[in-house]
């Protein structure tokens, strides 16, 4: 009879775990992790970016042939108070051919709500990856007041991945050509969208393109290498170059990088970072292994143009905070990849939700102080930088003392194995 009931117990949690939630908060989440108060709808859009040079195809030699783009953009929104919430998404995961059913809190296609307009924030995903790896950020914001587009970055999904060139030169021109699209939406959907409050969250290669949007422009050397862009191509993101410049874009409020990859290689240097003038927020694995962590802290020590945030996981790898937990579908050995995809999604060491929930709540504080003028959220980002150092102090009434030195919105005894560490303009 045990053996029975813990048979069924272990069917009732593998049906459970099949459904994907993407929504999940853990009761000891920090404060600013709760979805907000808005009903979040969900679409699908495809926006052509015409005659753009054809990377995959391009030769050492000859004319480099031409494209149009297609870009598939998944977004989320506030929707009317009718809507209905709870819905479900279909994706494909890390193998390329394997489909997964995700559970979020999105209707498809609810109306927007009207009442007022919002920010825009673009989603940007790694190499390989899709516009539903961050979803668990997605909805959580729009549920708080927001836009929220996540890019397929073609050439660069798990089913189109190809020449990493691709990748290098068109990430920060997709996430442009994104953000001049949903901008110039007509319709109910247009008329929420603030034009000129926008905010890029990149993870990975997404978050190389964010910073090379950001002002960071690539080294020479980086525009050089046999495994990247053929016929220099890349010199399109070279920085002191007018091709370079022209990104500058006075909409971007702020920048939130997790593990960006491109300093590990060279792609970057002292002088080329200093480019970078918008505030920026960065999320690391303290062993990362792809984009390297030391690499990352690079990038938090020569951003010297603009005040900056790291924080750190400690112990945790390249999937810090951005991907969301690994699908139930990804746990099998893949006939395509010869591994089960899991790894691409989760940490040896970190639960995937307790990261995703820290990430929303330090997320949701930047872009309400960076973009909504929310001023009182400047008190998340003054934190002893070890988290354990900080000294839970309450009267008997539970009212902090003036010994209380604990990271704000964290419940007590929640806040260990993080870092977080700022520098200002000039530092």
């Amino acid at each position: 009879m045990r053996m029975m009931t813990a048979a069924l117990g272990l069917l009732a949690a593998t049906a459970v775990q099949a459904q994907n939630h993407i929504d999940m908060v853990r009761p000891d989440a920090p404060e600013l992790a709760a979805f907000g108060d808005h009903k979040i709808g969900v679409t699908t859009m495809m926006f052509t970016n015409p005659d753009q040079i054809d990377i995959v195809n391009t030769r050492e030699k000859g004319e480099p042939p031409r494209y149009d783009r297609e870009i598939t953009v998944e977004i989320w929104y506030p929707a009317t108070d009718n809507t209905q919430a709870g819905g479900t998404y279909t994706t494909l995961i890390r193998d390329g051919v394997t489909h997964a059913t995700l559970t979020g809190q999105a209707a498809r296609d609810a109306t927007p709500a009207t009442d007022e307009t919002y920010p825009l924030i673009i989603i940007s995903h790694g190499y390989p990856g899709n516009r539903f790896l961050m979803s668990p950020l997605a909805e959580n914001l729009a549920s708080k007041g927001y836009v929220v587009a996540a890019i397929d970055h073609p050439d660069s999904t798990y089913d189109d991945q190809t020449a990493f060139g691709s990748t290098l030169v068109n990430r920060p021109w997709d996430q442009r050509f994104v953000i001049d699209s949903m901008t110039a939406l007509e319709g109910d959907l247009g008329a929420i969208i603030q034009d000129d409050n926008v905010a890029i969250i990149g993870y990975s290669m997404g978050g190389y393109g964010a910073l090379v949007y950001a002002g960071a422009g690539v080294t020479l050397l980086s525009t050089t290498y046999e495994w990247g862009a053929p016929q220099g191509l890349l010199e399109r993101n070279l920085m002191d170059t007018e091709s370079h410049a022209a990104l500058a874009d006075d909409r971007i409020k702020a920048i939130v990088a997790f593990g960006p990859w491109g300093n590990n290689t060279g792609f970057w240097d002292a002088e080329s970072l200093m480019g970078i003038e918008k505030p920026l927020l960065l999320i690391a694995g303290e062993v990362d292994d792809v984009s390297l962590y030391a690499a990352i802290r690079g990038i938090f020590d020569d951003t010297m143009n603009t005040t900056r945030h790291l924080l750190t996981f400690a112990q945790a790898n390249h999937n810090a905070g951005a991907p969301m937990p690994a699908p139930a579908e990804s746990y099998a050995v893949s006939d395509e990849l010869g591994y089960a995809p899991f790894d691409h999604y989760a940490d040896p060491v970190w639960d995937s939700v307790r990261m995703n929930n820290v990430s929303q709540h330090f997320v949701t504080g930047y872009l309400d102080l960076h973009l909504k003028g929310d001023t009182d959220k400047a008190a998340y980002f003054d934190l002893t930088p070890i988290a354990t150092d900080g000294v839970w102090s309450v009267d008997e009434d539970g009212n902090k003392t003036p010994e209380h030195s604990y990271w704000t919105g964290f419940p007590n005894r929640t806040a260990a194995g993080l870092l977080f560490e700022t520098k200002n303009k000039g530092e």
